[in-house]
C-alpha cells in the first residue's frame, strides 16, 4: 500500500513515511521527518526538522510540528522532536524542537502516548510530556517544562519554564503557573494556588476510596500541617511504605528543581 498523499502536498524524497500514512492538501513534510504507520496528517500541516512520529497519530490542519525553538540561544543545532503513539493534535498547535546541550537544553522535545492536545496549544523547546495528558485550547508550556502522566491543563493555562506538572494534577481555566505542581493537586487562579485533590480524576482512573483517602491525608501533611517542606517530605516517605500511591508524590518532591506551589 502506498501512502495516501494529496497531490498538492510537498514531501521531501528523503522523508520516511510508512506505507499507510495519509497526508492532506498543501501540507509540507521536510527531509528529516519520520512518520510511522497509521498516522493521518491533515491539510496545511508543516512537519520539519528531525521530527519523529510514532504510530496512529492524528494531526489536524494548520499545525506546525518540529519547528526551530523560539530561543535566542539556538544557533541551528541538529535537535529533535520525538512523539509516541496514538496522540491527537488539533488545529493550530505549535510544537518546537529541543535546544542543544551547550545552551542548557536536552536536544529533544518529547511527547509520549495517548495524549489529547486541543487547538492552539504551544509546547516549547525541551519539554517532556508523558502519557494520557489532556491540554485544552490555548494552554501553553514554556521551555523545559515536564508534564507527567494523566495531568489535565485546562484552557489558557500557562506553565512557566522549568516547572514540573505532577501526575494526575489539574489546572483550572486560565491558571498561571510559575512553580511546580505536585501530583494529585488541583490549582487555580491568575497566580495559581492549590485548591485540593483531584478526586474526580482519581475516581475515573480506578483509584479506590481508600487510596483517595490516603492521597487526601498526604495533601493535608503537605499543605495544612505547617511543616517545613523537608519535614513534610519525610512524613510522606513514612506513609509511602504502606501506600504505594504516595510514592509518586515523594518521588516528585525529591527530583524537582523548581519550588512547588505552596
Amino acid at each position: 500500500m502506498k501512502p495516501r498523499i494529496h497531490p498538492t502536498a510537498l514531501i521531501d524524497p528523503k522523508a520516511e513515511l510508512a506505507d499507510d500514512v495519509e497526508v492532506g492538501a498543501f501540507s509540507i513534510i521536510e527531509s528529516s521527518v519520520k512518520i510511522d504507520s497509521g498516522c493521518r496528517i491533515g491539510p496545511h500541516v508543516i512537519l520539519n526538522g528531525r521530527t519523529t512520529l510514532g504510530k496512529n497519530n492524528r494531526i489536524f490542519q494548520f499545525a506546525s510540528i518540529g519547528e526551530e525553538p523560539q530561543d535566542k540561544k539556538y544557533a541551528g543545532e541538529d535537535t529533535a522532536l520525538i512523539m509516541g503513539d496514538n496522540n491527537t493534535i488539533r488545529e493550530l498547535c505549535t510544537f518546537s524542537r529541543g535546544t542543544s546541550e551547550h545552551v542548557g537544553g536536552t536536544g529533544v522535545t518529547r511527547i509520549g502516548n495517548d495524549n489529547w492536545i486541543m487547538a492552539c496549544v504551544h509546547i516549547a523547546h525541551d519539554c517532556n510530556l508523558g502519557n494520557n495528558i489532556i491540554m485544552a485550547n490555548n494552554a501553553s508550556l514554556a521551555g523545559h517544562v515536564t508534564v507527567e502522566d494523566w495531568a489535565i491543563l485546562s484552557g489558557y493555562s500557562l506553565i512557566h519554564q522549568f516547572c514540573s506538572v505532577g501526575a494526575h494534577s489539574f489546572t483550572s481555566f486560565a491558571s498561571h503557573v510559575n512553580q511546580s505542581i505536585p501530583p494529585y493537586v488541583v490549582v487555580s487562579g491568575e497566580k495559581a494556588k492549590t485548591k485540593g485533590v483531584n478526586t474526580e480524576g482519581l475516581r475515573r482512573r480506578g483509584y479506590t476510596p481508600e487510596q483517595i483517602q490516603q492521597v487526601r491525608r498526604a495533601y493535608k501533611i503537605l499543605y495544612r500541617s505547617e511543616l517545613r517542606l523537608e519535614d513534610a517530605r519525610d512524613k510522606l516517605s513514612e506513609m509511602a511504605a504502606d501506600s504505594p500511591e504516595i510514592e509518586v508524590l515523594v518521588d516528585f518532591l525529591k527530583k524537582i528543581d523548581r519550588p512547588i506551589i505552596r
